[in-house]
């Protein structure tokens, strides 16, 4: 069983599915408008009431996720969720109500898992597919062939922000979707010359917005659902002539979607109007079904992660065999605290792992200070596979593996987070410690016992003796530690 949950800025939904014979079958589809963009106050926090919208919602899926393993159910959350101040203090009560962690991901990991459920859902044809998918405050582009998307761009518009600019006394002026289909078009002036240069064979819409508009065109016996270039024009006049949100359940438009419709509408028709598009289809596939695929990825050793991990090992020029090295001594230490330190899960072991490969990846910027460097490029890159939290940890453990344990290092963490990273950080430095001569030796058979706020370690008789320069590294580590009351003891058998 698998489950994905999509926390957008316009709606909610939810996926059951069953994996059989590496298909996914789906089980269920949920959905509700919750409309958390709309919630954001001028200050951009969630208010209580938008909060309490979609922690209702969330009580809703969490009946049907009972009982299903941990590693089996993604949840995300997208645009409003980047934007607001207070999302981890929201996030914080999803996961009470869900029992799941719930993950931000950035705009370009958002469009790769649309690309990676809208191209599962159509015709393994040849040629370059583009996909436009518009949600409630962002909007995703997307060329692609087959499986692998090609090029990736999120750009900051959709359906909820342009009703609330330009359509929110409910009116359907000509002068304001005039208005919103310029400002599309603007949006756009960055990776149009670019996308149309490298062409595409077919154009696919994703998403409730172009769900929408395709229904309206063919109630309207306009076209036979697909959206034209003439499709749009022409329903572009009738929406003016009709000049008001609230009739728009004439065309076919639901009422929960009625207030958005024509700023989404706008959206697509300065699309159209930009990359020169003439016929779209809409595809059913959408993020979550993306969020499904990539579960069976990991689940089916096919995880994106360890690619993007690789890639980076290879464009800045990591020495992997130094890397793996301290990897092997990291995880030889972590598996005799993990349990007594609380830091036993499998997200644990995956920071811990991948941060021993790159906690050297600043160097190709600059010796002096290349931790923190290090840290810099895996907060802000964009990292395939991976949600914001994610990188935030991975980059905080980059960033303390060397030099002083500072509090800075876990500014703006709540105290569980803290605590963990802190952890993990710690058997980061004693790796890279015991791996200090770069001979790629195996780590020795030391004796771990930790706790609370303490460490000691025993190594095999005589082996510091043999190492005066390693024995200096831990003394020294051992001030570091102790100026943020950290107790580490040294000894032999």
């Amino acid at each position: 069983m698998l489950a994905a949950i999509d926390m957008g800025s316009n709606s909610f939904h939810m996926v059951v599915a069953r994996l059989m014979h590496g298909e996914i079958r789906t089980l269920e589809k949920m959905g509700e408008k919750v409309q958390l963009a709309a919630g954001l106050d001028r200050f951009n926090r969630l208010t209580e009431e938008a909060q309490e919208r979609a922690l209702d919602c969330l009580r809703r899926f969490a009946q049907r996720l009972q009982g299903m393993p941990r590693d089996s159910v993604q949840v995300v959350g997208t645009n409003a969720l980047r934007v607001a101040r207070n999302a981890h203090q929201f996030i914080r009560r999803a996961e009470d109500v869900l029992g799941y962690p719930v993950e931000i991901i950035a705009g370009r990991e958002e469009v790769r898992l649309i690309y990676l459920g809208v191209s599962h859902t159509l015709s393994d044809d040849e040629g370059r597919r583009l996909v436009v998918d518009i949600g409630g405050g962002s909007t995703e582009f997307i060329i692609g062939e087959r499986f692998e998307p090609l090029e990736l761009e999120s750009l900051h518009m959709g359906c909820v922000s342009f009703r609330n600019r330009y359509f929110s006394d409910g009116k359907i002026s000509r002068r304001q979707m005039d208005k919103a289909i310029t400002h599309a078009e603007q949006e756009l002036l960055n990776i149009r010359a670019h996308y149309r240069s490298l062409g595409w064979q077919s154009t696919v819409g994703s998403s409730g917005t172009i769900k929408a508009i395709s229904g309206v065109l063919e109630n309207l016996k306009i076209t036979d659902g697909t959206i034209t270039f003439d499709a749009m024009q022409e329903l572009k006049r009738r929406l003016v002539d009709m000049g008001k949100v609230e009739r728009l359940g004439e065309l076919g438009v639901r009422p929960d979607r009625q207030s958005i419709f024509p700023g989404g509408f706008a959206i697509l028709l300065g699309t159209f109007q930009s990359l020169e598009i003439d016929t779209m289809t809409f595809a059913d596939g959408a993020l979550r079904e993306g969020l499904l695929y990539d579960i069976v990825g990991r689940i089916e050793h096919e995880d994106v992660r360890v690619r993007t991990i690789s890639a980076l090992q290879e464009r800045y020029h990591v020495d992997q065999a130094h890397g793996a090295a301290v990897e092997q001594t990291a995880v030889a230490a972590w598996r005799q605290v993990a349990r007594d330190w609380q830091i036993d899960s499998e997200v644990d072991e995956e920071v811990l792992r991948w941060a021993c490969r790159l906690h050297e990846i600043g160097l190709a910027i600059s010796h002096s200070q290349y931790h923190k460097h290090g840290a810099y490029l895996l907060r802000y890159s964009d990292l395939p596979g991976f949600s914001q939290q994610f990188q935030r940890d991975l980059a905080t453990l980059v960033r303390g593996h060397r030099r002083k344990f500072a509090p800075a290092i876990f500014e703006g963490l709540d105290s569980g987070t803290e605590r963990r990273l802190r952890r993990l950080c710690i058997l980061l430095r004693l790796a890279v410690l015991l791996q200090h001569p770069r001979k790629m030796e195996p780590p020795p058979e030391f004796r771990l016992e930790a706790g609370d706020n303490r460490l000691s370690v025993t190594f095999p008789e005589g082996w510091l003796d043999d190492r005066p320069l390693t024995l200096a590294d831990l003394k020294n580590e051992q001030e570091y530690l102790a100026r943020q009351d950290f107790s580490l003891r040294i000894t032999e058998a």
